[in-house]
């Protein structure tokens, strides 16, 4: 991101712009926040452009349609005023790297990654191709990578530079696209169709897979680029062998040979339903430090932070022939991390502060909300099932039986139902929890935060993955709600990583737990038989049973004695968190 020019706005229309994200053949675009704090991507159009005759109305009907694209894998558009004395568009901003970003910095994508690539494109073209669009545009400083998936952006707005007979070129016989990833139909000028993408995503998933454009060689000018792409085979060599066919195909010459996109989306190279993440390890690592840092300023034209760099053009960013290049909106990272927020309005002068007892104060606001009241009632009652559980198991180590094999239902069972529902109440109200933590959190740093609102609650349910994603959502949120005075560093997170570590444990040791802690303590071989010394069948002659715990009626003890302090560090853990967030949003 770079700070905003002298000569740029400080607004348009109603959104506030904070700094300048690309620029291109189309115009400028901005990183800019929405009347109610939404950060968006504002496309200002060239006056050039806006100058030329019928492209009003033509960049009318093309933002009409493009503003019904849905789908989670498209920046859908959100407002537009095509006939503003400089027109515009504002879309949503997708925070994290592009696509040819993440190839520069990290190499070639493993074939699992490229598949997930495969499939959220194909998605998205599928949601493009539905509004009536053809994208045309299709390459990697287009593809913004996430941790959900990749997000098309850019999608259809271009096509409002043709006319009604010009097939790819404009009025002006500029042709539209980037040369590497122009299907040949395009080159040659002629009238285009949803396969014109089908080629571009040939060409995308080349790059991904391959580290380098398809029909790309040593310094290759853009004239003879195109030539290539016409009439030479691409060099697909390095690409795994299982993508070779579902490239290949893509990248027929004759539109007519590509494959449809409903053909497309039934391969098997398209078929990724894996629960885990798509993206390999490093590149996970970088999407959290390289996620769009937002500053809230005053003045934006006093800069987007001190020393932000902007980084070498993307390696697909061939300049357009004889026009001007297309517009690239790059996330740069940031050389410090500042969290900030709106500021609330302060009251009137005079307006007596309103008056607060002590535990309010403690807690940062009038009370806690209701969803923190429902943790807190949901843990107490997980903490008196396994303590009542661990009360009566203890209870009957000094106790005898008449028999052996049905103490397991009469002792064990019913509590270990008992704490099933427990567990099933804590979820519940869990995930509530988590999901408003997330949302409040947003507030105090939009788009600042590494996950999609919804993994707040996904992230529980992912088998492997709740082991580490959860915990870095809560140090976004928790950073995020740390107190301003800190000046946007993190608050000390000491009950963070205490109740983190009790999650774990737990985590590890809840197949044991579920069992033995819950059901299997009080087996019939954990009863021992004993009887007298008088003759069997004579009346002085007594049987009964004592219970031995045993190596699991041990660990189960202990497993849920231990429940006793993790409730107690997640209890402390809500309660710091909430009364950061409610403080925060009383300030």
């Amino acid at each position: 991101m770079q700070a905003l020019r002298e000569d740029d706005p400080a607004h348009v229309a109603d959104y506030r712009l904070l700094g300048r994200l690309g620029e291109g053949g189309m115009g400028v675009v901005y990183l800019a926040r929405s009347p109610r704090g939404r950060m968006v991507a504002v496309k200002s159009i060239r006056p050039e452009l806006a100058a030329m005759p019928d492209f009003r109305l033509r960049f009318a009907e093309e933002v009409s349609i493009a503003r019904r694209v849905g789908g989670d894998w498209t920046a859908a558009v959100l407002d537009a005023d095509p006939h503003a004395g400089t027109p515009w568009v504002a879309t949503s901003y997708v925070p994290g790297p592009t696509l040819a970003e993440v190839v520069a910095r990290h190499g070639p994508l493993p074939e699992r990654s490229v598949r997930g690539l495969a499939s959220g494109l194909c998605d998205a073209l599928a949601d493009i191709h539905a509004a009536g669009l053809v994208h045309r545009d299709l390459k990697p400083s287009n593809i913004m990578i996430t941790i959900d998936g990749p997000k098309v952006i850019d999608f259809g707005i271009v096509r409002a530079l043709d006319g009604p007979t010009h097939g790819g070129l404009t009025s002006s016989g500029v042709i539209i696209g980037s040369p590497g990833f122009m299907a040949p139909e395009q080159v040659r000028g002629e009238r285009l169709t949803a396969a014109c993408d089908i080629f571009s995503l040939g060409s995308v998933l080349a790059f991904a897979a391959g580290g380098r454009q398809p029909f790309q060689a040593p310094e290759v000018r853009p004239h003879a680029l195109m030539y290539r792409v016409v009439h030479e085979e691409p060099d697909l060599s390095g690409i795994p062998e299982p993508l070779l066919a579902l490239i290949r195909d893509c990248l027929e010459k004759d539109p007519a040979a590509r494959p449809s996109l409903t053909a497309l989306r039934a391969r098997e190279e398209t078929q990724f339903r894996h629960l885990g993440p798509w993206l390999p390890a490093p590149v996970l690592a970088r999407l959290g430090q390289d996620a769009a840092q937002l500053l809230e300023q005053e003045d934006p034209r006093t800069g987007i932070t001190a020393g932000a760099l902007t980084p070498p053009p993307p390696p697909d960013e061939v300049p357009t022939v004889d026009g001007p290049p297309a517009a690239t909106p790059v996330t740069t990272p940031v050389t410090t991390t500042v969290l900030t927020e709106q500021r609330a309005p302060r009251p009137p002068r005079g307006t007596p502060p309103s008056a607060r007892t002590l535990a309010e104060e403690r807690n940062g606001g009038n009370g806690p909300h209701p969803s923190t009241v429902a943790v807190y009632v949901a843990l107490t009652l997980y903490a008196l099932a396994a303590l009542g559980a661990s009360i009566t198991q203890l209870n009957a180590l000094d106790d005898t039986f008449e028999s052996s094999w049905d103490n397991n239902w009469e002792l064990a069972i019913p509590w270990g139902f008992i704490q099933v529902g427990t567990t099933a109440v804590l979820l519940v109200a869990w995930l509530v929890w988590c999901a408003r933590m997330r949302a409040d959190a947003e507030e105090f740093a939009p788009g600042r935060l590494r996950y999609s609102p919804g993994m707040a609650v996904g992230s529980w349910l992912i088998p492997f993955g709740n082991l580490y994603l959860p915990k870095q959502i809560a140090n976004d949120v928790w950073h995020a709600s740390s107190p301003r005075s800190l000046g946007g560093a993190m608050a000390p997170a000491a009950r963070l990583h205490i109740w983190w570590g009790f999650w774990l444990v737990s985590a590890l040791t809840s197949p044991l737990f579920w069992y033995w802690g819950a059901f299997g303590w009080a087996a019939e071989e954990n009863f021992v038989e004993h009887e007298n010394a008088a003759p069997y069948g004579s009346y002085e002659h007594d049987r009964w049973y004592t219970y031995d715990p045993g190596v699991n009626g041990w660990v189960a003890l202990l497993l849920r004695l231990l429940v006793v302090p993790a409730v107690v560090a997640t209890a402390l853990y809500v309660s710091r968190l909430s009364a950061m967030q409610q403080a925060r949003r009383e300030a």
